[in-house]
């Protein structure tokens, strides 16, 4: 099995099992990717959704450049890879934990996660003008990043470390390797111990201003944020901090 869904609590972790090829997206993972964001979906006991790569070389190298080879693969199909928040919607929170080299197709998939908790080690790469393919999906990357910092990525193809990566925003934390896990997991327990409607809504939010004027901004997180003020959860928040207990959550 190529890619592994398994729940540590509220968080699922979904790994690219392939540490010998660097957890290059062949086929076999592509499809397991596929499956596993499905699965999270529709996962009522998972809260967040941390992606990451087996071993502490690679998070992922990006696409099989053998078997691109073999098949004469041209433009991939928008189903190619999954893509959070372009061709398959995740209202949970994700988050990547990048255990070494997202290059790449790997740099895409770290790219689309809400969230980014690196290793030390890791390193991050958008190299398709140093192989002739392209990387039509970093259309976003210049809200992430300052745009200059985009053109050199992208026309270089060259790698910046964790550290840069942090300092220009692109990393929320950066870790030592073996804290790695430990560091997405707590990061992911404490987004799921918050009302689930509101964390939704939050993150819906967010992405707000990449899409729409200012004005129009506000007018649609208007009307994101009314069904949670509305909701039972809205009125337990301020009634279990009255009591002094913790809050029970129903998402409703």
């Amino acid at each position: 099995m190529s890619v592994r869904y398994e729940l540590d609590g509220p968080v699922a972790w979904l790994t690219i099992d392939r540490p010998g090829a660097r957890n290059a997206l062949s086929a076999e993972v592509r499809a397991g990717l596929w499956a596993g964001v499905r699965r999270f979906n529709d996962d009522d006991s998972a809260a967040v959704l941390v992606l990451t790569g087996a071993g502490d070389r690679a998070f992922c190298a990006g696409g099989d450049l053998k078997e691109m080879a073999s098949t004469a693969l041209t433009v991939p199909p928008p189903d190619f890879l999954p893509q959070f928040g372009r061709n398959v919607d995740v209202p949970k929170p994700t988050i990547a934990a990048v255990n070494g080299a997202a290059v790449a197709g790997g740099f895409l998939l770290a790219q689309q996660c809400d969230l980014v908790v690196a290793a030390e080690h890791a390193r991050f790469a958008v190299s398709e003008v140093k192989v002739g393919r392209g990387s039509p999906w970093a259309a976003p990357l210049s809200w992430l990043v300052p745009p200059r910092l985009a053109c050199e990525i992208l026309l270089t193809g060259d790698p910046i470390d964790a550290h840069r990566a942090l300092a220009a925003g692109l990393v929320n934390r950066v870790v030592p390797g073996t804290e790695l896990r430990a560091a997405a997991q707590d990061l992911g327990e404490r987004i799921a111990a918050n009302a689930p409607l509101s964390v939704a809504a939050a993150k819906r939010t967010a992405y707000l201003s990449a899409s729409y004027p200012r004005e129009r901004a506000y007018e649609r997180a208007e009307e994101i944020w009314e069904p949670v003020y509305r909701s039972q959860d809205a009125q337990e928040g301020p009634a279990a901090f009255a009591d002094r207990r913790p809050p029970v959550w129903k998402g409703r």
